[in-house]
């Protein structure tokens, strides 16, 4: 049966910000599509029994699949290896593998759409990557990709004391210099199949500076380190920002920038990106500025979390501070740098920052779309309407009463096809 309904009383509708009662969706396994939504009477509002080949989701939290808007496939989380471990010492097939499974485990944690933003050293294996879940080879969410990030030569780098001039380990970016081969890179990028053009505003620009630990066993740090061992600064000029915004353009792709730094933010947000990820350093002006010129917050706060646990209040505090501000959110915590299918951390953490239920539910379903490339991307996903995919998961219980309700997802389809049912998977294997 190519068509088919899936019955609800309870389903959260991101454009509208609340639940609709008594719903039912058809959706076509041919298309992958939405084919119609109809909003039932008070009065029997299903017909009994279901037809044959209908879902109830009857009594169940409904919503759009999730979208994360910043993840990166082939890593796994640091607490487990460090970048530079995982790409020194993994080799090309394992760290394949390990992928095919973060995709696996994302898509039943009510993942339907990943924003992978770099493949860290895998060259463009993370579009070879989308294209075989596309295909139905492996299952997985729909990724939309960057392949390599652009940094200008000396900053984003795998490099240790005895490469500072080149690359012993595998690079994961396309270093370039000037703003010609920014616009080369740019088209070297679309070429390559990326969705997205993702670029470093600013880096760690030294090269072990004052490292942290030395290998040797009897001296485990530098004796007086300075107070800044290597901090961000700038890696692209203004004029650079602007070419590849303005390069990336004429291929119809969004645009993403790292910005760690306040200066590179307002950089970024003057080229005219669609995002800022991380901006941990934030005034109002800047917030005001990303709001006048549509541009999307993706905070992460899931890493920093981890990274800046001194200053993570703070943070905390201006990503409510630009939610109040309306600057546009999107949900993605860098995943990967901690657990693929912990991804909700982040949404629970913009709901610790103070923020609503319903606005972070519709920051990680439209918002993600948006933070893709909105209809940029070629596909609608992420609420309720004939002709979009037909993205749909359920939860156990409602999150705006519990917010761990995130972590117990019952039901995931994707495209139509169903990945679990009754918190059981199918059709992995």
């Amino acid at each position: 049966m190519a068509q088919f309904a899936i019955h609800t009383s309870t389903l959260f509708d991101p454009k509208l910000k609340r639940v609709r009662s008594n719903v039912s969706i058809t959706v076509d396994s041919r298309t992958g599509l939405i084919v119609r939504v109809d909003e039932g009477q008070n009065t029997e509002p299903f017909p009994e029994p279901l037809p044959p080949g209908d879902i109830d989701l009857r009594g169940k939290y409904v919503m759009p699949g999730l979208v994360d808007a910043h993840t990166h496939v082939f890593l796994h989380s640091y607490d487990e290896a460090g970048a530079l471990v995982q790409k020194r010492d993994e080799s090309i097939p394992e760290r394949i593998v390990r992928g095919v499974n973060h995709c696996r485990t994302a898509l039943l944690a009510g993942y339907t759409t990943y924003r992978d933003l770099g493949s860290e050293g895998m060259q463009e294996f993370d579009a070879n990557l989308r294209d075989a879940i596309a295909r139905g080879l492996t299952p997985g969410p729909r990724l939309f990709v960057a392949t390599k990030v652009l940094a200008s030569t000396g900053s984003f780098e795998a490099r240790t004391e005895n490469c500072a001039g080149g690359h012993c380990l595998p690079a994961s970016a396309d270093a370039v210099d000037g703003v010609e081969q920014c616009r080369q890179a740019v088209r070297r990028r679309i070429a390559a199949g990326a969705d997205i053009i993702k670029f470093f505003a600013d880096y760690r620009r030294r090269i072990m500076r004052s490292p942290p630990a030395q290998q040797h066993p009897y001296i485990p740090s530098v004796l007086h380190p300075p107070r800044e061992p290597n901090p961000d600064y700038m890696v692209f000029s203004q004029d650079e920002m602007n070419m590849i915004v303005k390069e990336a353009a004429l291929a119809r792709a969004p645009v993403s920038a790292h910005c760690c730094t306040l200066e590179g933010a307002m950089a970024a947000i003057e080229a005219g990106v669609n995002t800022l990820e991380h901006a941990y350093f934030t005034t109002d002006e800047m917030f005001t500025r990303m709001a006048e010129k549509g541009v999307i917050l993706v905070p992460t706060l899931a890493i920093a979390e981890k990274l800046h646990a001194a200053r993570f209040p703070q943070i905390l505090k201006q990503v409510k501070r630009a939610h109040e501000m309306g600057v546009r959110l999107a949900c993605g915590g860098d995943t990967g740098t901690y657990p693929h299918g912990d991804n909700v951390r982040e949404l629970e953490l913009m709901i610790e920052a103070g923020i609503p239920v319903p606005d972070v539910l519709e920051a990680c379903t439209v918002g993600g779309w948006e933070a893709c490339g909105g209809d940029l991307s070629g596909r609608r996903f992420g609420w309720f309407e004939e002709g979009l995919q037909a993205d749909i998961i359920a939860l156990d219980e409602d999150p705006e009463k519990d917010v761990k309700a995130l972590r117990s997802v019952n039901f995931v389809m994707k495209d139509a096809t169903i990945w679990k049912m009754n918190s059981d998977p199918r059709g992995l294997y």
